[in-house]
């Protein structure tokens, strides 16, 4: 085993995907570490009261999550890490009731860029945020988790379809329904009522909304003769929130520092909870009005000078070499696994990465003792993004692009280096506790 592998860490880090199967469980899961830790919580809709050398956080819409830190002495700039909550998967339609030769189905829609082949065959649990309405007619917000086998998608034998292995389209509208039971007439929010009263101990209650999708229940695992992966689903992007959560709780807390963990990356951010939205801005926006930087506190120039002099690393999660498909990579930019993290880089401004903000992040890999590795795409292939350009075009704090290379991105199991996620948090602890920004 070598002597990067932390096994504390993993065991956390395993444990966290394992408990937040959607953006909600993520988020909450955060919520209650960063209390344990000391954290004060935030509500949106209360006057706030900062406090230097004090450490608090708020949520928007129980999904995405933004944690800081003020220094004690004056708040000369932020050092941000930001993340996002959300995964690819199956999301229920609102009447997903369905069925068909004799057995229970329920109708899905995708969510971000799933890759649908993955899904056959698989454990599925479900899980979300429903809301029910109790006797006196209030309504509460609940999250639910069913987390064992409740359902899959079963394949066709290839003796009936003799074309599967050369291509075969996926229709997610005809052949991608979960199939749950043999019955005839039991219906979604039968099921939603019976779990929440297992679960809450809620009865007589009424299933008014929900917002469920489907997770493949096989636990997060250490894979390899030495453990050199980790697998599990959802890594991208809850592997960053976890790293960026870690890095927070371990740096000295001597400078200010924020952690934001965006919702709807994968769709595009465009929400109020997502990256393209005023959440960040919203919350920089407080915090400059009573611990601002320079001129008069809550003032517009204070507010400007306290985004320039801070700096915001986007963590999202790079495509590693593949050994079978090696051929899909810039000859000169294929990131290995547990070979440190990657800067990202794009020309036509799908990263937010530049020369300034990349110099410093090899810097502060230099200062950590961490391997660090660049991607690009290439050239004759289009390029993902992140929320840094989009977190860098909204609130315009100066930013870079990094992430945990990993194989299989948007599979329903995807598998990065457990080396690397010691080699990030490192790096992120010691931009955390860097005196100086440039």
């Amino acid at each position: 085993m070598s002597e990067i592998f932390n096994a504390e860490r993993l065991t956390r880090l395993c444990d966290f995907l394992r408990q937040s199967p959607t953006p909600w469980h993520a988020a909450h899961n955060m919520a209650a570490r960063l209390e344990q830790a000391g954290f004060q919580r935030l509500e949106e809709t209360a006057n706030w009261q900062l406090t230097p050398g004090k450490r608090y956080y708020v949520t928007r819409n129980d999904s995405a999550l933004i944690a800081f830190q003020l220094p004690a002495s004056e708040l000369t700039g932020l050092r941000m890490i930001g993340a996002h909550t959300d995964s690819p998967g199956l999301h229920l339609k609102p009447n997903a009731t369905q069925r068909s030769a004799g057995w229970l189905q329920l109708g899905v829609q995708v969510y971000g860029g799933v890759m649908l082949a993955p899904w056959f065959d698989r454990d599925l649990g479900l899980a979300g945020r429903v809301h029910v309405r109790h006797g006196d007619g209030s309504l509460e917000s609940v999250l639910l988790n069913v987390d064992r086998p409740i359902a899959m998608v079963p394949s066709l034998a290839i003796h009936l379809d003799r074309d599967v292995n050369n291509g075969r389209e996926i229709n997610p509208q005809t052949q991608m329904a979960p199939v749950l039971m043999q019955s005839e007439s039991a219906t979604l929010n039968e099921l939603v009522a019976q779990w929440l009263q297992e679960q809450h101990g809620l009865r007589a209650v009424d299933v008014v909304d929900f917002e469920l999708g489907f997770y493949d229940v096989q636990p997060p695992s250490l894979v390899g003769v030495k453990q050199e992966l980790v697998a599990s689903a959802r890594l991208d992007n809850l592997l960053s929130c976890f790293i960026g959560l870690e890095a927070l709780l371990d740096c000295d807390g001597s400078q200010g520092a924020l952690l934001v963990a965006n919702d709807h990356e994968e769709v595009g951010s465009a929400s109020a909870c997502g990256a393209q939205g005023p959440f960040l801005a919203d919350v920089l926006t407080r915090i400059n009005g009573q611990v601002g930087k320079g001129g008069e506190k809550g003032s517009e120039e204070s507010l400007i000078q306290l985004i320039q002099s801070s700096l915001m690393i986007s963590c999202d999660n790079a495509h590693a070499l593949h050994p079978n498909f090696r051929d899909k990579h810039d000859e000169q930019h294929g990131p290995a696994l547990n070979g440190g993290p990657v800067i990202k880089v794009n020309a036509s401004q799908r990263y937010a990465t530049n020369s300034v903000t990349g110099a410093l992040f090899r810097d502060v890999c230099r200062e950590a003792d961490v391997p660090v590795q660049s991607f690009v795409t290439r050239a004759d292939m289009g390029c993902g993004s992140t929320i840094g350009p989009i977190t860098s075009t909204e609130v315009g704090v100066p930013t870079i692009d990094v992430g945990v290379p990993q194989w299989a991105m948007h599979s329903i199991r995807e598998t990065a280096g457990t080396n690397d996620v010691e080699y990030l948090t490192r790096a992120l602890v010691g931009f955390l506790n860097r005196e100086r920004l440039s």
